[in-house]
């Protein structure tokens, strides 16, 4: 449900949603894609527990993202926009390392 949601809602920035896995077995849940570059990496995560979890793995891409970019000069990998855990939870913040965490619901707004 929230992969469909987070289409729906993606719609009307001209946004397109993918999957995100790579060699390392890191994975997000979405990528949102915007016309001008830009990108977001997304995890769902139901439980509060599971959102620590969530942000780590967008960390650790983000980092790999980085460590590219100090080896490799010609060709530079865009460095994630933003990162966002969704969960079901009832407040959107931002923690301390730049990661939001946001209920399902504040998307259709």
């Amino acid at each position: 449900m929230a992969i469909r949601d987070l289409k729906a809602y993606s719609q009307s920035l001209g946004g397109i949603i993918s999957y995100y896995h790579d060699r390392y077995d890191l994975e997000a849940d979405a990528v949102l894609h915007l016309e001008d570059g830009r990108y977001a990496l997304i995890e769902f995560k139901l439980g509060s527990r599971e959102i620590e979890e969530g942000a780590s793995h967008l960390k650790e891409i983000k980092r790999l993202v980085q460590e590219h970019n100090k080896v490799e000069k010609q060709i530079q990998l865009r460095e994630p926009d933003l990162m966002m855990v969704i969960t079901a939870g009832d407040m959107a913040y931002t923690r301390p390392d730049g990661v939001k965490i946001v209920p399902l619901g504040c998307l259709k707004d």
